[in-house]
């Protein structure tokens, strides 16, 4: 029987990207009942208000666990998930000479220790054929100086998909890996965004750069596929092959 998201509950994890934009609006569409948390409340509130009156909002930050048992107690009351995503990311990127271990720390508490956390804390929540999903990155495959803290954060993402999945069975751990997603990111990492963006699109197979919208379809495709799990879905263009 085809799998639907009407009426399925969607907490995502660092709702303020344009990114998690995209996918809040996408997964209203599709009838689900959306939850934002962040761990500024005053953001997360305005970030889920601009997607649409329905969407809630809780408080959760990566870095402190006690957050995160409060934000799944609160979720427990409310009557569960059926999918939690988690999009919060850290830039922790430099030169290896100059890196500090308190960036590198919170690069990992956003992608890596917060999500174990996370499924620590919601597994136990997540409805039958519900799931967790991680954001991965295109670093952690094509790697370049000064994103060492990316790439192994990014492909620590994706070995924690499948451990989670054989561990939490049968509850799905998958993870998505975008490329370069023309999102507002850009604007304070490159000088010129469409420059950039041009650069890029010459070299990948696909020819052109992604959009939030192809990042939320390949991430509701792994939520509504009941048999697909411990899985990272790439949507980076063939960039991690040219």
């Amino acid at each position: 029987m085809p799998y639907s998201l009407k009426d399925k509950r969607v907490l995502i994890v660092g709702g303020g990207s344009d990114i998690a934009a995209a996918l809040a609006t996408d997964l209203l569409e599709d009838g689900a009942r959306v939850t934002i948390a962040g761990r500024n409340i005053e953001r997360t509130a305005a970030a889920a208000k601009a997607v649409g009156d329905t969407v809630r909002h809780i408080a959760l930050d990566l870095s402190d666990e006690e957050s995160i048992r409060a934000a799944a107690d609160q979720v427990r009351v409310a009557g569960g998930l059926d999918h939690l995503v988690s999009v919060a990311t850290e830039r922790g990127n430099g030169p290896v000479a100059s890196l500090e271990r308190r960036a590198l720390l919170a690069a990992f508490d956003a992608k890596v220790v917060g999500p174990i956390l996370l499924a620590k804390h919601f597994a136990s929540l997540i409805a039958e054929e519900g799931s967790l999903l991680f954001f991965s990155g295109l670093a952690a495959w094509r790697p370049k100086p000064g994103h060492v803290a990316m790439a192994a954060t990014n492909g620590s993402v994706s070995t924690l998909a499948s451990a989670l999945a054989v561990e939490l069975a049968p509850t799905r751990v998958n993870a998505v890996s975008p490329g370069v997603i023309d999102t507002s990111n850009w604007d304070t990492v490159v000088p010129d965004r469409q420059e950039f963006f041009r650069h890029v699109a010459a070299s990948a197979p696909a020819r052109r750069v992604g959009d939030p919208s192809d990042v939320s379809a390949a991430a509701r495709a792994l939520l509504i596929n009941p048999y697909i799990t411990g899985e990272t879905l790439h949507v980076d263009g063939g960039a991690r092959w040219s």
